[in-house]
């Protein structure tokens, strides 16, 4: 919409989302390249419908979402939850897992057999703690979830699209930078076209 210098609301985001926001980003899923073998894993809590949960979010080090997931608990149970489903759908074995200090991720680790590949760590999980911004951003902004399923779908959705345009700019040159927005560019206005039919 920005391209056609439409301006909308947050309202209109919102129901496009819900309508095709699940179809695109499976589209895009599907066509991009496998993350890095090194996984950053954090949770932060927020407060849905007057209700505390926890939204536990996965990035590889190079800053693309993995995947995003809300739950009730911040325990073993829970964190075993998150990396059951990043290791069955990532289609890689992670060579690196950083995380903070939550006595959950050794706990999932040990049971999952991957205690090896845990690294906890001072400002090495940085990088996770970065990918909660736009959500704390929303809060700030008083643009709350109004559920936790419309929050999950809306969050899972938003990742996918965002590492599409996710670019290190302080890695490349404005040349290359304009190449690779480029590149995204004509990948969404495929996944998009072919919604259409």
């Amino acid at each position: 919409m920005i391209e056609r210098g439409v301006d909308v609301s947050y309202e209109t985001i919102r129901g496009w989302v819900d309508k095709f926001g699940t179809t695109y980003a499976k589209r895009i899923e599907s066509r991009s390249e496998p993350p890095s073998p090194v996984w950053h894993l954090d949770e932060v809590y927020t407060n849905i419908n007057g209700k505390m949960v926890y939204l536990w979010r996965a990035v590889d080090d190079e800053g693309t979402v993995l995947d995003v997931v809300i739950q009730y608990r911040c325990n073993t149970k829970a964190a075993t939850r998150l990396l059951r489903k990043l290791l069955r759908n990532q289609g890689i074995k992670p060579k690196r897992i950083v995380t903070d200090r939550l006595g959950s991720y050794g706990a999932a680790l040990k049971l999952l057999g991957l205690k090896e590949l845990h690294d906890v760590g001072g400002r090495k999980n940085n990088r996770a703690e970065c990918s909660h911004v736009p959500v704390r951003r929303r809060e700030r902004k008083s643009q709350k979830f109004r559920s936790v399923r419309n929050a999950q779908k809306l969050l899972s959705a938003h990742s996918q699209i965002y590492n599409l345009f996710n670019l290190r700019r302080h890695l490349i040159s404005r040349n290359t930078l304009r190449k690779f927005r480029q590149k995204a560019n004509l990948e969404w206005n495929f996944v998009t076209a072919s919604a259409c039919v």
